[in-house]
């Protein structure tokens, strides 16, 4: 994504909504040339505003993006995937849904144990873990937590179809990200996209 229009769609998808002083500073670019492309993007419904009022003065203008701006932003082969899934239940029941999960989950978490295997820290791992998940789309990205460990954010789920379809994508995800990150360390979600927030997001402690 080079063209600020573009950016700025990144921008707001991974750091949520903003102001259009923080998206021209993010963009290294004037706040007229960030106004200019925030107009088209609206003009395009892929970004729209609120208004908040904080005190006396202006109101503050942030900028978010619509729904219809998430399909910039593909989910991966959606309509195969939950044809897939519907083949599978109608030929194996639910049982077979889930034993299918089951199997990608453990193919999945041997995957990323062997990535990590040159990483000694959970720092390391955490950082390798997010090398893993960008490189599959979930824009993924970490931080050291002030209350301590990690908070690990996810952007964008590539896969969200499936997952809204079957829950279990979404169990045996959590699990994955345990068995990788190594023992005696907890991983605990506290944002879900499907529960209706901007992005997923992990707290990791050991």
């Amino acid at each position: 994504m080079n063209a600020p229009a573009d950016r700025i769609l990144f921008q707001l998808k991974t750091r949520g909504p903003a102001e259009t002083l923080a998206l021209a500073g993010a963009l290294d670019i004037s706040r007229q040339a960030v106004l200019q492309h925030l107009e088209r993007l609206v003009a395009g419904g892929l970004v729209d505003h609120l208004d908040e009022r904080r005190g006396v003065g202006r109101p503050r203008r942030i900028w978010a993006l619509t729904p219809a701006a998430q399909a910039r932003f593909p989910d991966t082969h959606a309509q195969l995937t939950l044809e897939m899934l519907d083949a599978v239940r109608a030929e194996f029941g639910e049982a077979g849904v889930q034993r299918m999960i089951v199997r990608r989950e453990q193919a999945t978490a041997k995957a990323y144990v062997q990535a990590m295997a040159s990483a000694e820290s959970l720092e390391a791992r955490v950082a390798r873990l997010a090398e893993i998940r960008t490189a599959e789309g979930y824009m993924a990205d970490w931080t050291p937590d002030p209350g301590g460990g990690f908070l690990f954010v996810e952007n964008h789920c590539p896969i969200c179809a499936a997952a809204a379809a079957c829950q279990g994508f979404c169990r045996a995800e959590l699990q994955v990200f345990r068995e990788a990150l190594g023992p005696g360390v907890s991983v605990e979600r506290t944002d879900h996209i499907l529960a209706g927030a901007r992005r997923c997001a992990y707290r990791i402690t050991s």
